[in-house]
């Protein structure tokens, strides 16, 4: 197993990815491009946390922590058009916002433990 794989944050990102993509799986009157776009930041944040781990320095695994923070943000921003476009209901939006939430302070404390 992977170090990455032992953590939350990762584990808990894997789970947003899965709801998102069911919130917007056979939906007819999503924007396509939204919809990569979010499956992109998605993988940005999965991405960033398994090779963030696999860093030797302190400074090169905040940077990508950094960036996973980041993507978090964008997907929140996006789950958020989502929900004004009336793709996704009040109580997806609802679910999602809070998982990102929660990712996001998970993000904060590693970059945190890392200075």
């Amino acid at each position: 197993m992977f170090d990455f794989e032992k953590l939350t944050v990762y584990q808990k990102s894997k789970a947003i990815r899965t709801i998102i993509n069911r919130a917007l799986f056979n939906k007819k009157n999503v924007d396509r491009s939204i919809a990569d776009q979010i499956r992109r930041s998605l993988l940005g944040i999965i991405l960033n946390i398994a090779e963030g781990t696999g860093k030797s320095s302190n400074a090169d695994k905040r940077n990508f922590f950094t960036i996973a923070r980041g993507s978090t943000y964008e997907t929140a921003a996006i789950a958020d058009l989502l929900f004004e476009d009336k793709v996704i209901s009040a109580e997806e939006h609802k679910i999602i916002y809070n998982n990102l939430e929660e990712i996001s302070k998970m993000l904060f404390g590693l970059i945190s433990s890392l200075r």
